[in-house]
């Protein structure tokens, strides 16, 4: 195992000290290192809180500020945050309006948020579950929350921003996750530190379908394929899931796993906008990026998230966080 590091058990926290260091006019470090957040707090908005297992960034801290999250709580790599982190969390950025936890569904994360919320006042929850690969898997019951976890923390930070109610956000975060579809393809595995090998083993000449954020098993095993055909199967495992609702305008999100580069990314991108006019789909919003990682697993997501007139005007509101920024 190569990777940048002083000691296995000081990642975490080295890491969150440099981001935090190098956007130091956005974020702030809360104590013993169980949040960030935002430097500057709106007074009377809904607190947007989220988190997970570190080593996917830089979901989620590095999307903490303007027009997204507030505060972000960091687990261990693939290892969720624990119910004071959140509850701390909420403490501080709280402002008057309540607090909105946007929760991945991994059984780990949904435990300890469902604890935080019932310990913590003014608190709702939407959880999301993006990914049509499998129905449950090992670390979930039911879909997993992935890329399109990032749609939502966009649009209803947008919305938060402009002063919305805790039960309107919930309901807009609700509706954006239905409206969502995500699937992952992995070529590589990837090394957690304190593991020190890869978490799975796959050929030279394979690919796993359907593949989740922490390397789970995804659909099925095949030989590597054409860029075409692995986003024509994707997309159509998308569509599909989304039936009649796969009309009109969407947000085509291409995300890396982190061991993926920009310009295999694009051609990836270039693909699925193809195979998704062929379904009538009209891509009129784009992002392309290593924003939802695996470590250093080489792969990509494709995600649609189907967009009516208000999630494309909250999508394309200003957003200044250390990942995504623009209007601003």
């Amino acid at each position: 195992m190569k990777k940048f590091m002083n000691a296995v058990d000081d990642v975490l926290t080295e890491s969150l000290d440099g981001l935090v260091a190098a956007h130091s006019d956005i974020l702030t470090l809360g104590g013993g290192h169980k949040f960030i957040r935002r430097t500057a707090l709106k007074p009377g908005k809904v607190a947007l809180i989220s988190g997970g297992g570190s080593g996917h960034e830089p979901l989620h801290g590095g999307l903490v500020g303007f027009g997204m999250l507030d505060a972000a709580c960091p687990g261990q790599v693939f290892t969720s945050p624990t119910p004071d982190q959140m509850m701390e969390a909420a403490a501080e950025v709280d402002t008057g309006a309540g607090c909105l936890f946007i929760v991945k569904n991994y059984e780990g994360d949904v435990m300890n948020f469902d604890m935080a919320a019932e310990m913590s006042d003014g608190v709702l929850q939407v959880v999301t579950n993006d990914d049509v690969a499998v129905e449950d898997s090992l670390y979930t019951t039911g879909r997993r929350g992935v890329a399109g976890t990032l749609v939502v923390e966009k649009i209803v930070g947008a919305a938060a921003e402009e002063g919305r109610a805790l039960a309107d956000l919930k309901a807009l975060g609700d509706k954006v996750n239905r409206a969502t579809r995500s699937m992952g393809v992995a070529l590589t595995s990837c090394t957690v530190p304190a593991a020190g090998k890869p978490n799975f083993e796959i050929a030279d000449d394979e690919m796993e379908f359907g593949v989740g954020i922490h390397g789970e098993p995804g659909r099925r095993r095949a030989k590597l394929l054409p860029a075409d055909a692995i986003t024509e199967e994707i997309c159509a495992a998308i569509v599909g899931d989304l039936g009649a609702a796969a009309k009109g305008n969407a947000l085509l999100f291409v995300n890396g796993f982190g061991g993926t580069p920009s310009m295999e990314l694009y051609l990836m991108y270039n693909s699925a906008r193809k195979a998704l006019e062929k379904h009538g789909v009209r891509i009129a919003r784009s992002l392309v990026g290593n924003y939802v990682t695996s470590l250093e697993m080489a792969g990509c997501s494709i995600t649609l998230a189907m967009l009516d007139d208000e999630s494309a005007r909250l999508w394309d509101a200003p957003v200044h966080t250390a990942a995504l920024r623009w209007g601003r």
